[in-house]
């Protein structure tokens, strides 16, 4: 019997074919890893090798930016009014810091660290890059100093920098003035990134340390830095200086500005000085001030708040943004207007009786009251000026109508900024009927237009409004535009190369016997036996032209006049000032004075505008000192006086709308101003 063959134990071809597909199969294994690898290799080497060539360096090579010194601010004579002082604080590193508030915690035991400081320092830790140092506690004692010296191996990143402290010496003197400078906000930041400030902390935030932030500022520099594994300094590789900021000259005389913030003695109020011929800024003081070092590096919360909570507003700059009714002050440039447009001559008399009403209103409609009662008696327009008689203004401004008079006080700047180098300015409220439609719903009635002829009503200005218009009628209606640059300098010991200014504007007087003649009345204010500051010139050796004024004396709930001025809390809701020029015949100097809560132009304000005239006058006597404003030359006079005009009385404007017509008859028992 035959035996079956048995079945194969192996088969061979399956075998090797097995092998086959797995030797391919882990082949393609090995081959997908290599390209893998090489495509990863290619990624890394020539894609992204800029980028990890940078970042080898940066474990390396520090940049550490360098802040340009900020360009000093002086006065015209060289006092300095802004300056930069070493100092030293604590600067950190974020990317070199593990645990940034256990860091803060321990560091705080070496040195003190306020709320303040640690709010700050977080606040830039926001608005800076990660490699960027960060400045934390500034002005650092000389036992600080030495106390984190010792202890500075625990604390990697933390470094002591040098620096620049920026430092006003006259501290709330000039602070209306130069302003100050201040940390960078979020905000600002956010704007300046790519800018000259991105590695800079510091920036103009008011005054003209804001105004001319682009001349102050300065160009950074940088210095490539090697470092070891500790990250201390190896070596500098490279160095690009930074580009100082330019110095700037002011048209400010310290000495005038003394007196205008003496002469103010810490009342709320304002004081100008101007050189009429050719805009020169002299003295521009706010009261109260404030110290403008405090803001340096961040002011503290308590302190913010509490020059937030003084009743005085302390922050408030009452020369560019206090607004104020002029009052009896803008009688001298109405009798301007009257005169250059044929209204009135200044042999042009008005019989004051104490009252005066609108022609054609019933009897019995309360009218207009001066501010003596019986009146002046007859007067002209030196007259008028001289004792601020206001019968005479409220006639003139009835005959000039509303229109004329607001398109003529426009010419002296009124209703509008004057233009001057700061960085905000109110405009004030030069009254028109297109005003009054457009802010209040309202129509123009008649006795809006008697009263804005006393400066009261709606008018208002600011004290630089009112020293812009002073200097055109001081330099005989030759308008200059106001301005505190004086010069620039690249640096100390570089030559000094004073701003090139625009031409002055259109003349506002044609004839100089118009100027004349409101002149003489100014003088009187001052010299006449009736002049409402008479006396002010005692001692002066300049005849000096001026005129008071007095806004809201009257009492809310009775309207009674308070004509003794005696009255405490009625003074307390006055404003008092004065304007003035000397030499009265050829304008070198004029002043504006204003005074919040009180009672009398020529008692109050007027004394502060004399103590600036001393100064000048000072100045002028002094030898071999040039005297604030001839660095520019005076301008020529005006053209020889014209013939007078008629002295016959001269209707009301009839020929504008609604000139003549009463719309409410209402209005005719608003009560007017005083001197």
């Amino acid at each position: 019997m035959k035996r079956k063959p048995r079945p194969a134990l192996r088969n061979s071809g399956e075998e090797q074919r097995q092998f086959t597909r797995r030797a391919w199969f882990s082949m393609a294994l090995i081959l997908l890893a290599l390209v893998g690898l090489g495509v990863r290799f290619f990624w890394l080497q020539v894609v992204r090798h800029d980028e990890f060539v940078t970042r080898a360096n940066d474990n390396s090579i520090h940049v550490r930016f360098l802040s340009p010194p900020r360009g000093m601010i002086f006065d015209r004579n060289g006092v300095v009014l802004a300056e930069n002082v070493p100092a030293f604080r604590l600067e950190v590193v974020p990317d070199q810091v593990h645990d940034m508030q256990a860091l803060l915690k321990s560091l705080a035991t070496v040195v003190p660290l306020s709320g303040d400081d640690l709010r700050r320092f977080g606040q830039a830790l926001k608005e800076r890059r990660s490699f960027q140092s960060v400045p934390l506690r500034n002005r650092l004692s000389e036992d600080e100093i030495a106390r984190f010296a010792i202890n500075r191996w625990r604390f990697p990143g933390v470094e002591i920098a040098p620096y620049l402290r920026r430092y006003y010496p006259e501290g709330a003197l000039t602070a209306s003035v130069v302003g100050y400078v201040g940390s960078i906000d979020q905000r600002e930041a956010e704007k300046l990134q790519g800018t000259p400030y991105a590695d800079m902390s510091q920036i103009g935030k008011s005054g003209i340390e804001r105004e001319y932030e682009k001349l102050l500022r300065g160009v950074p520099g940088y210095e490539l830095v090697e470092v070891n594994a500790d990250q201390r300094p190896v070596r500098v590789l490279e160095r690009v200086p930074p580009r100082p900021g330019q110095n700037l000259y002011l048209t400010l005389d310290m000495q005038l500005q003394n007196a205008a913030y003496a002469g103010l003695r810490g009342r709320a109020g304002a004081a100008v000085a101007v050189d009429p011929r050719n805009g020169q800024v002299l003295a521009l003081a706010s009261s109260p001030s404030y110290d403008p070092n405090l803001f340096v590096g961040g002011i503290s919360e308590a302190n913010y708040q509490a020059l937030l909570d003084d009743p005085h507003h302390p922050l408030l700059n009452r020369v560019t943004d206090g607004t104020y009714l002029p009052g009896s002050t803008v009688k001298p440039f109405l009798a301007v207007a009257g005169l250059e447009l044929g209204l009135r001559t200044p042999q042009y008399t008005v019989d004051s009786v104490g009252e005066w009403y609108i022609p054609g209103l019933p009897p019995g409609t309360r009218g207009y009251r001066d501010d003596v009662p019986g009146g002046f008696g007859v007067v002209d327009l030196t007259q008028a000026i001289e004792m601020s008689v206001n019968t005479y203004f409220y006639k003139l401004a009835y005959d000039m109508g509303i229109n004329r008079l607001t398109a003529f006080m426009a010419k002296f700047g009124f209703g509008q900024p004057s233009g001057i180098d700061l960085p905000h300015e109110a405009s004030g409220v030069l009254p028109s009927r297109a005003w009054k439609a457009k802010t209040l719903h309202r129509p123009w009635y008649l006795g809006d237009t008697v009263i804005s002829g006393i400066g009261q009503g709606y008018w208002q200005v600011t004290p630089l409004q009112l020293a812009n218009a002073l200097s055109t009628l001081a330099d005989f209606g030759q308008p200059h535009r106001l301005h505190l640059l004086l010069a620039t300098q690249d640096g100390s010991g570089a030559p000094i190369k004073p701003v090139v200014l625009p031409p002055p504007g259109p003349p506002v007087i044609a004839r100089r016997a118009d100027w004349q003649a409101v002149m003489e009345g100014m003088v009187k204010v001052v010299e006449g036996a009736r002049g409402t500051a008479r006396g002010l010139d005692v001692g002066f050796p300049y005849r000096i032209a001026g005129k008071t004024g007095t806004a809201e004396i009257f009492s809310r709930t009775s309207h009674v006049w308070d004509t003794t001025r005696t009255n405490h809390q009625l003074a307390l809701r006055h404003r008092a000032l004065f304007i003035g020029f000397t030499p009265a015949s050829d304008p070198r100097v004029a002043g504006v004075a204003i005074l919040e809560r009180a009672a009398w132009g020529g008692r109050d304000a007027a004394p502060i505008v004399r103590d600036m005239f001393d100064a000048w006058a000072r100045l002028r006597h002094l030898p071999d000192t040039p005297l604030p404003g001839d660095i520019l030359p005076p301008w020529a006079p005006l053209s020889a006086p014209a013939s007078a005009a008629s002295s016959a009385p001269v209707p009301p404007a009839a020929d504008l709308p609604h000139a003549g017509s009463v719309l409410n008859r209402a209005a005719a028992t608003v009560v007017g101003g005083a001197p």
